[in-house]
Order: structure tokens, then sequence, then C-alpha cells
């Protein structure tokens, strides 16, 4: 018989930093999963990403076995890599925090494309640069 899906989680956590506490713990715990295994696993696949957050969609089957798969980081977090700075503006419309260049905007689209609904690298980048406005950044041609 085939394993059965009973549940998809989905979470953000440090690379390489994962730990049984929250927020890992309270989301696989009331399934049943392993979560020891489950930290050594993630821990193991992402400790070339310490630092960065990494989303992951758990996969849990009914035999308490699970799958994860890991997704490229969040745009405002590679963005503030980018840019240099701690957070993005209150008030994107007149506080701006920082500046990044169409380069940095396609070299981020290129990491998340498979993440992401565009066509191609250009129209990537175009999403990319929304994030950044929205984050009181200026986009320097």
């Amino acid at each position: 018989m085939a394993k059965q899906l009973v549940a998809e989680v989905k979470v953000q956590i440090l690379g390489g930093q994962a730990t049984p506490a929250p927020p890992v713990g309270t989301a696989l715990g009331p399934h049943g999963v392993n979560i020891g295994q489950f930290v050594q696993q993630f821990n193991d696949r992402t400790k070339d990403m310490a630092g960065t957050t990494v989303p992951v969609v758990i996969s849990i089957f009914n035999d308490r076995s699970f799958d994860f798969v890991l997704k490229s980081p969040p745009a405002a977090v590679l963005l503030k890599q980018a840019a240099q700075i701690a957070k993005g503006s209150g008030n994107p419309k007149k506080n701006k925090v920082g500046k990044v260049t169409v380069d940095q905007l396609k070299e981020i689209a290129k990491t998340k494309f498979e993440d992401l609904n565009a066509p191609n690298i250009d129209q990537a980048a175009k999403i990319i640069a929304g994030t950044a406005r929205s984050m009181g950044l200026e986009v320097e041609k």
C-alpha cells in the first residue's frame, strides 16, 4: 500500500540552525514526526546557507515518515543582503533605506526563478524590483 499524505507543513527556518524548539517543534509535534531526525536532515542539507532564512515544505505521511522540499530564500531577505541593510523602511514612499542595481535584481531573480511565476529572467527581475520598492529600496539603472 502506498504512503498516504496526511499533512503539508510550511515553515521558515535559518539555514543550518534548526532546533527542536519553535517553530519546528510546534509545527511537527502534533503530527507525531521525529523532530530530531528532521532537524538533523535539514541542518545537513542547509549548512551552506547558514544564517539565511530558508522556507521548507514538509510532507507528512500516515506512517509518520516525512519528506521535505527546500525553497529559495524570500526575495526580501536576498534584497536586504544585496543592499546591506538590517530591515526595510517603515514608510517606503518617503524614507529610502538603500539602493540596489539592476544587475543585483537579475542575480536575485536567477536565484528565485523556479519559485516565481515569470516567463523569463527580465520579468522575474521586475517582480523583484517591485519587492525592492515596497521595502524602501531605490533601483539604480
